[in-house]
């Protein structure tokens, strides 16, 4: 092995990390690398000696990665055959969409300060103390809000309250009733929001 390609060698573990910098992906920084080293190997005869090595191999990398860059631009992404699996087999997911239509729908029918709590506590996760700190009003009023305003949507988008079996065999008025949603939305983006 001669004296330059020694030196090359030498530059591999940079041209590695500056590569993996670029393209953030491993297998793809290796080939960037190879394909630089290929590039520098085949046109050894261009570098001038007293010219720094190490700027000469970088930048043919870096005019390596622009290529592949360009190149994608023009050919548009690419896909591996598993991706186009999934993309053929995905179940439908009509429902999913019909429910969360008419859960907007009911949602803009509620009167603002519902509609508020509702979103705050089941859309984005707040806790009843930050729900009424982020809209100025005491911990109950949150709640008695959220309860209405659940109650509403339920309505609003005909779904069932059904009373817990243990409160069907006791057979008097629940202190509190368990509220729950038809079959039909179960296991959908809706208990959050409806309870």
């Amino acid at each position: 092995m001669t004296e330059i390609h020694k030196r090359i060698e030498a530059e591999i573990p940079r041209l590695r990390r500056y590569a993996r910098a670029l393209v953030r992906d491993a297998v793809s920084a290796d080939d960037l690398v190879q394909e630089c080293l290929t590039r520098a190997l085949g046109k050894l005869h261009l570098w001038r000696e007293g010219t720094d090595l190490r700027a000469w191999l970088f930048t043919i990398l870096h005019n390596q990665y622009v290529n592949h860059v360009r190149r994608s631009i023009r050919t548009g992404p690419t896909m591996t055959l598993a991706g186009v699996d999934l993309l053929l087999s995905q179940p439908a997911n009509q429902a999913t969409g019909l429910e969360l239509r008419d859960l907007d729908k009911a949602l803009g029918r509620l009167p603002a300060d519902q509609r508020a709590v509702i979103l705050l506590f089941g859309l984005e996760g707040l806790p009843y103390a930050e729900v009424g700190a982020v809209l100025g009003i005491p911990v109950g009023t949150v709640r008695s809000r959220l309860s209405r305003g659940r109650e509403s949507l339920r309505d609003l988008m005909g779904l069932e309250r059904r009373q817990s079996k243990r409160q069907e065999t006791r057979m008097r008025t629940p202190r509190r009733e368990t509220l729950h949603l038809s079959s039909r939305t179960e296991g959908s983006a809706l208990p959050a929001i409806v309870g």
